[in-house]
């Protein structure tokens, strides 16, 4: 039998190639151990760096949009846990040093950083009294006359205008809807004197929709023109009460300071009967904030002495004033008392004009 030799070389050779193999793994294996740590890290540092949010970060920078609103929720929610965690400290400050705390800050708003009006009125003004006492509406708040209001659209109405007519009729006492039937205004107005009639309230509409009110003042004026805008009829408020009672309502007029807007509010304060039913329990608000005329009308309950529960009985709409007019409604020549030049007036935010 024949013995063949095998040299020691090849076995060493193979050996250390199979080392190699498994060292060559191992390699590898620390490798990409350590490219995903790498990557990780790169991750966390990051993740960091968005959190951090640098000094001259502006996320307006980022093209991307998904991203760009990505970054702009995480920068808005770390803000807000800032906010909050500052707002704890400051409690718990107040807490410990109990009635040696020093009071609390003001919040700043447009209302409170109001630019001062020159024309703002003064109620011990005696000027302002006489001024009211002498005006077009001086017979009303007097006594003398009684609001009686006729309520019209303008041609061809559609539905949406002439239901917010009706309901606008409802709410205030004394109140006819006629339709127009093409006549002009200059025609109307005198056919509105001949018959008693206090106030001349136009509603016009664009795209079906009510987008303006003229409301005169009868016979001497003066004319306003208002921009209508938010209308919400009773059928899309939610919760709201039965149908308002012929009884007559109460009149809150909020914010009215300046010359311009008492003759706006007392404009429309005319609308309503002095002598309020306070059986009906019904209130018609109009509130005045950064020029725009808020009106609400609601009726109030007497849960106890202490709490009262109000429910909203609609409509409900908002009024911008666009001008206001001396006299009765003239187009041509009528003489302008105050109109709305927004480039000018509206350059300032916190400058009002009501």
């Amino acid at each position: 039998m024949d013995i063949i030799e095998v040299p020691v070389s090849q076995t060493d050779s193979k050996g250390k190639k199979k080392k190699n193999k498994k060292a060559k793994k191992k390699s590898v294996e620390n490798a990409e151990g350590s490219s995903v740590e790498k990557k990780e890290e790169k991750m966390e540092k990051s993740e960091a760096a968005e959190a951090a949010f640098p000094p001259t970060f502006s996320v307006s920078e980022i093209k991307n949009k998904q991203r760009r609103h990505l970054m702009f929720m995480k920068l808005k929610q770390e803000k807000r846990k800032q906010k909050l965690q500052l707002k704890k400290k400051k409690k718990k400050e107040r807490e410990a040093l109990g009635d040696k705390a020093p009071p609390k800050e003001v919040p700043k708003t447009i209302e409170n950083q109001r630019v001062y009006d020159e024309t703002t009125v003064d109620p011990e003004d005696e000027e302002v009294a006489f001024d009211e006492g002498t005006d077009e509406f001086s017979a009303y708040f007097n006594g003398l006359t009684n609001p009686k209001v006729l309520i019209t659209t303008s041609d061809r109405p559609r539905g949406r205008t002439v239901r917010f007519c009706e309901q606008l009729a409802t709410v205030i006492p004394n109140a006819h809807v006629y339709y127009r039937r093409g006549l002009a205004l200059k025609r109307v107005i005198p056919q509105c004197v001949a018959r008693n009639f206090t106030y001349l309230m136009v509603i016009n509409e664009d795209r079906k929709m009510p987008n303006g009110m003229v409301l005169c003042h009868l016979p001497d004026g003066p004319t306003a023109h208002f921009k209508i805008s938010s209308v919400r009829l009773r059928k899309e408020i939610k919760r709201r009460g039965k149908d308002p009672t012929e009884h007559s309502p109460e009149v809150i007029l909020n914010n009215f300071s300046t010359r311009l807007g008492h003759s706006v509010g007392r404009l429309l304060a005319a609308l309503f009967p002095q002598d309020p039913q306070f059986v009906g329990r019904q209130v018609a608000t109009f509130h005045n904030q950064r020029d725009f005329v808020f009106f609400r009308f609601h009726r109030y309950i007497f849960k106890n002495e202490k709490k009262v529960g109000i429910q909203e009985l609609g409509p409900r709409f908002t009024l911008k004033l666009r001008s206001l007019q001396k006299g009765t409604f003239d187009s041509k020549f009528g003489e302008y008392e105050w109109v709305l030049k927004r480039h000018e007036m509206d350059a300032c935010r916190r400058k009002f004009q009501l």
